[in-house]
């Protein structure tokens, strides 16, 4: 909507993890980087937790398109799975063929003859399971099995969980001891700093088309940061508000004025004291109705 009018040439802020947006922060930089060396030391478990909207998701999808060559990946977005529809669904992953009458016992000797196939051959394989906390107990107990499949060198299948904080409550669990026991690697990640939030949205800007003056000073930055507490997914929402604002009123750049309307609307923001302040916008969705109407529809206006 505001993409012409501030010269950009495509959305900076939308919540779709895009890799190409991808910015080399500290903790997402460390993620990574503990990821590579677990999987490239063969490791059997690995772990990444993080709040909701720190860019889990989007490292997730980093890690999976810049495997090296050798690594065959089966990724799972979505495991609230049973334990037989979690083999199924690994089965299907490897690209195994089967017969829709078999039982549990036969499917999992096909994955593990499909796993002996791939790694004779030089395969590495790595199963990446998204929002993991949803796993169910007995799922995450199967999934244990899994990693019991090895050679006398190696472990056939290594898995990458990423998962929100509750992931780590649940492993610390007395009943899960033997699985924790097998995450040699973890990280969690930390919410962003102001420096960092401030750098992360100039970079969007920047990847996004912007050039010539900032749209959002660094008092914007800093109230953004705030609002947010540093978690990237409420950053773009607050920013995308607050440009939906700016462009609505026909400005060139974000005002605080325009940053701390958007923070009022966002549901999970943290509130940023302000003194002064009694304006008070129309809805986000309102000014967007009569933002739209006016660029594109002039002539119905008179």
């Amino acid at each position: 909507m505001y993409l012409q009018h501030f010269g950009l040439a495509q959305a900076p802020f939308s919540l779709t993890p895009n890799t190409g947006f991808f910015f080399g922060l500290q903790p997402h930089v460390e993620a990574l980087q503990v990821l590579q060396i677990a999987l490239q030391t063969g490791e059997g478990f690995i772990k990444v937790t993080g709040e909701v909207g720190t860019g889990k998701t989007l490292i997730c999808r980093k890690l999976i398109n810049e495997l090296p060559a050798k690594f065959r990946c089966a990724y799972l977005p979505n495991p609230y799975l049973t334990p037989s529809e979690l083999r199924w669904a690994v089965a299907l992953e490897l690209g195994l063929k089967y017969a829709a009458n078999i039982d549990q016992q036969q499917l999992t000797s096909l994955i593990q003859q499909q796993l002996l196939a791939l790694s004779a051959h030089g395969h590495s394989i790595v199963l990446v399971l998204d929002e993991a906390q949803a796993l169910p107990d007995e799922s995450l107990e199967a999934l244990r099995l899994f990693t019991n499949l090895e050679t006398e060198q190696r472990k056939l299948l290594q898995v990458v969980l990423f998962g929100q904080p509750e992931l780590d409550d649940r492993l610390a669990l007395k009943s899960f001891r033997q699985l924790r026991q097998r995450i040699t690697f973890s990280y969690g990640l930390r919410p962003l700093t102001l420096d960092e939030s401030d750098a992360y949205i100039r970079h969007r800007l920047a990847v996004a088309g912007r050039q010539g003056q900032a749209l959002f000073g660094k008092r914007e930055t800093l109230k953004l940061a705030k609002a947010s507490r540093g978690i990237p997914r409420l950053i773009n929402i607050i920013a995308h508000k607050s440009l939906l604002l700016s462009f609505g009123e026909g400005c060139s750049t974000v005002t605080a004025k325009h940053c701390l309307a958007a923070i009022r609307d966002t549901e999970d923001a943290y509130p940023v004291p302000h003194r002064g302040w009694r304006w008070l916008p129309l809805s986000l969705m309102g000014i967007a109705l009569l933002a739209f109407g006016w660029k594109l529809l002039p002539g119905a206006w008179l």
